[in-house]
Parts: C-alpha cells; sequence; structure tokens
C-alpha cells in the first residue's frame, strides 16, 4: 500500500473513552428505553461498542446519508440513501455518528428527524473536528476532539480500507500523492 498509518489513540485509549461516555450516557436516561441511530457505514463498529456499555433497555436503527457536489467539495445537499425502518414518534434518540467535521449532513438530519416526532435527540460521536465545522451543531458527548487529519479505523475509512482497525489512525499518502 501506498498509504501509511500512524495511531493517534489506541485501541486501549479508545475503549476507556467509549465506556467513559457511556457512564454519562447512563447517567442521563438512567432506565428510560433509548432508541440508538447509527449512521452508515463508519458508525456501526463504534455504535455496537457503546451500545455494550449502555446499562438502559436500547433498540437500534439505522440510517445512511450522502452529500454530494461538484468535485470534491460537497454541496451541503443531503441524500437519504437508508431511511429508518422504525417510527421515532416519541422516543429519546441518540444519533451515533463516526466523526463530525463540517456539520452539515447532521445538521440538516437533525432537523428532517425532528419532525418525525421523537421525545429528545441528542448526538454522541466517536470523533469530532470543530476545526471544520461550518453548520452549528450542537455534540452532546464526544468521545475524542482530533485536529483536521485525515483518520481511519474503528469504522472510518479510506477508499473502503481500513474500518476494521482497532485504533484510531492518521494516513499519509506516499509523496506523489497517490494512493
Amino acid at each position: 500500500m501506498a498509504e501509511k498509518v500512524r495511531v493517534m489513540f489506541t485501541e486501549e485509549q479508545v475503549n476507556k473513552r467509549i465506556g467513559e461516555v457511556a457512564e454519562v450516557i447512563n447517567r442521563d436516561y438512567g432506565d428510560r428505553p433509548l432508541h440508538l441511530i447509527c449512521i452508515l457505514k463508519g458508525g456501526a463498529v463504534f455504535m455496537c461498542e457503546l451500545a455494550k456499555r449502555l446499562t438502559m433497555p436500547v433498540s437500534f436503527d439505522f440510517m445512511s446519508v450522502s452529500s454530494y457536489g461538484g468535485g470534491t467539495e460537497s454541496s451541503g445537499v443531503v441524500r437519504i440513501i437508508k431511511d429508518l425502518d422504525e417510527s421515532l414518534e416519541g422516543k429519546d434518540v441518540l444519533i451515533v455518528e463516526d466523526i463530525i467535521d463540517s456539520g452539515r449532513t447532521l445538521a440538516y438530519l437533525i432537523d428532517v428527524l425532528d419532525k418525525r416526532g421523537p421525545k429528545s435527540i441528542r448526538l454522541c460521536t466517536l470523533l469530532d473536528k470543530p476545526s471544520r465545522r461550518e453548520k452549528k451543531v450542537h455534540v452532546d458527548y464526544t468521545c475524542f476532539e482530533i485536529p483536521d487529519e485525515f483518520v481511519v479505523g474503528y469504522g472510518l475509512d479510506y477508499d473502503q480500507r481500513y474500518r476494521n482497525l482497532p485504533y484510531i489512525g492518521v494516513v499519509s499518502l506516499n509523496s506523489e500523492g497517490k494512493t
């Protein structure tokens, strides 16, 4: 492979932090049922690890969204590729995301989901890049705040690779910038 991956957070650091965030969520919700919405594909590994540490009754649902535009820049237009299977009416909802950077997709998604009548909506992310924020999004639970680097592992990918790494790593391309 032409790229290299440098460890940013070890598997032990990631597991410890997910446990700490789960404890806060457990305190906030107590015994109230919580409906987790995983944003695919990247959020799947994180959501499974988080859910194992939650003590209240949980249910899962999944969404896949795409933001597209000309060239490498997102137009900010969000397209729902896979919508939810269940109603949100009256449920406490926790959106589980792998990484939040510009916030455009999440701002749109929270607005769409809020119109479906949940009791509450909160947002939990494994990684947050606030330096890239373009849209204001309130993140309720964050495992790690990171600088503007391209990261992989724990569900995050580079060209569909590295999702299965048990740690968070930073990708560096070769000197030609090719993969």
